[in-house]
């Protein structure tokens, strides 16, 4: 066992966990944050992407061990968000979600690229988006609601979306 300091969600947390547990596992069983969702297990399907000091990353192959000392921020960690209720709302307003495995990845990975890259276009948004699938949507909603965010929280209106592109 590696005891290992954290802070999730803005709260520092200390626990003794096994070296091999990926930090989805310890999110999900050690803290109730199940919304940290797991699928392929694999970092290759982007449901259990969390931000990590800043950054998105997948949680099911970092192991927990080897983030000591690390800011985490799930998706439960969003209360008080401005920019990340914009996108709620916008991810409603566009249907961008149908079964809703892979939206709490999705809306980690656009709450990335609306921060990171304000002035994101739809290829733009597509390459981000490439390390989160979806097998429902088809993501033109989802590309549809990450610049319809953009455009809101830059006080413009977003282009006109187009089929396939």
């Amino acid at each position: 066992m590696s005891e290992i300091t954290l802070t999730i969600n803005e709260e520092t947390v200390t626990y003794n966990v096994e070296p091999r547990t990926s930090l989805a596992d310890y999110i999900r069983e050690h803290h109730g944050l199940t919304g940290t969702h797991t699928a392929c297990e694999h970092g290759v399907c982007g449901a259990c992407t969390i931000i990590l000091n800043g950054k998105p990353a997948r949680s099911c192959i970092t192991l927990a061990a080897a983030v000591e000392n690390s800011d985490i921020r799930t998706i439960e960690g969003y209360a008080q968000d401005v920019v990340m209720d914009t996108i709620r709302n916008c991810f409603i307003e566009t249907h961008a979600t149908q079964c809703g495995y892979c939206t709490p990845g999705m809306l980690a990975t656009a709450y990335d690229i609306v921060t990171r890259l304000p002035g994101a276009g739809r290829e733009r948004i597509k390459l981000e988006l490439s390390g989160n699938l979806c097998r429902c949507t088809g993501y033109l909603q989802i590309v549809d609601a990450i610049q319809l965010a953009l455009s809101k929280l830059a006080g413009s209106s977003p282009e006109k979306s187009v089929p396939n592109g």
